[in-house]
């Protein structure tokens, strides 16, 4: 792809071409009508930061500061590459789905993931000039499984229902929090961009939440598996939140662009040294909780699931490529290798899982498994 865009009618023939590229062909996807939705502000000022008081700013000429426009740009660019990249990551599923009901929600959360980067590119092309044209654009050309998304968790392969289930649980609940931060921007176009966002990505958290419950109430695919996908998702989920100590963190706060998760409800001032360490401290609180509540449906003599340690096979932050166990215990260079490997989804387990995945009745059929009400959006 090397053509300069002008207009969002040419960026969506690129989009098409995308869709064709990656091999999105399934009729579940087709005929759907994407458009970009805003949601109304609760409030016209700026909540945070340097600029508090004033009005949001609702053209990119209102920003006062270059690298104030230079930040958004990348906030939104990182959010776009994200949504199409974890379409990358689940084309493939489609043909395993284990129910209509999965292959339908299924589709919905592509969909929506879809309608997510389309409302990201818009927000580009409307405000950002040439410069967010030739960003909406390299959006649809990198590609997840040729590992040059931006962000890790994006690069890592999606290679059946567990791992959607577990990513959908882990990774979108990742999503929920950076939507929810964006929300209070001062530049009000993308904070009301997130609100219907947020309702949508309700519904992906949902889907994984409720695959997860099913799979435990079948008590078909062994919790140690199950495990291992934990093991595989969450360390990577801490990672989005970026560096500890972050000095972009920090100037995102400072220019009102990025909130924290639970602006407007914290009434203690923010300290912007650790803002990225905040809001995945509160990611990792839910975490427990929920899976806390997968091990309701267990049987009581069943081994439960843990949430790994904050500390075990990060690659960002003061932990990144140090040797801590599940448990945060501390592992010598030496052990550490194979000690990962069998906590990890491995070869063998990926064996066993297909087979069992084949045999079928691996799931609950949907609505049988207890509610779980808090599994969802903020």
């Amino acid at each position: 792809m090397v053509k300069t865009l002008t207009t969002f009618d040419e960026w969506v023939d690129l989009f098409k071409e995308w869709q064709e590229d990656i091999g999105l062909r399934h009729p579940v996807v087709q005929g759907y009508k994407f458009e970009t939705k805003f949601g109304d502000l609760p409030t016209t000022e700026i909540q945070f930061g340097h600029f508090a008081g004033r009005r949001k700013w609702e053209k990119i000429r209102e920003i006062p500061d270059q690298r104030i426009k230079d930040a958004l740009l990348h906030l939104i660019v990182y959010q776009g590459d994200t949504e199409f990249a974890s379409v990358e990551q689940q084309r493939r599923l489609f043909e395993t789905a284990p129910t209509e009901y999965d292959l339908k929600t299924l589709a919905r959360v592509m969909l929506e993931e879809m309608r997510h980067g389309w409302q990201m590119s818009h927000l580009l092309m409307e405000h950002f000039g040439h410069a967010g044209m030739l960003e909406a654009r390299k959006l649809l050309e990198r590609r997840s499984f040729q590992q040059d998304r931006l962000l890790g968790s994006f690069n890592i392969d999606v290679a059946n229902w567990l791992d959607f289930f577990a990513y959908t649980q882990f990774i979108d609940r990742d999503g929920k929090f950076q939507l929810q931060m964006l929300s209070s921007s001062a530049f009000a176009p993308l904070a009301r961009s997130m609100f219907p966002m947020l309702k949508e990505e309700a519904f992906h958290l949902g889907t994984g939440n409720s695959g997860l419950r099913r799979t435990i109430k079948a008590g078909k695919v062994p919790i140690d598996i199950i495990q291992r996908y934990f093991n595989k998702w969450i360390p990577t989920a801490f990672d989005l939140f970026g560096t500890d100590h972050s000095s972009s963190a920090h100037w995102f706060y400072l220019w009102g662009l990025k909130g924290r998760f639970d602006e407007g409800r914290e009434k203690s001032p923010a300290d912007m040294e650790r803002l990225n360490e905040e809001a995945r401290e509160l990611y990792r609180q839910e975490c427990e909780a929920l899976i806390g509540r997968l091990n309701q449906g267990l049987r009581p003599d069943s081994p439960k699931l843990v949430c790994p340690d904050i500390r075990f096979n990060r690659s960002i932050g003061e932990h990144a490529n140090r040797h801590y166990a599940l448990d945060g215990t501390p592992l010598g260079r030496e052990e550490y290798d194979s000690y990962l490997k069998s906590v990890l989804p491995s070869e063998g387990d990926e064996r066993r899982l297909q087979a069992i995945l084949r045999e079928g009745a691996w799931i609950a059929p949907p609505g049988q498994e207890k509610p779980d009400e808090s599994s969802g959006g903020s």
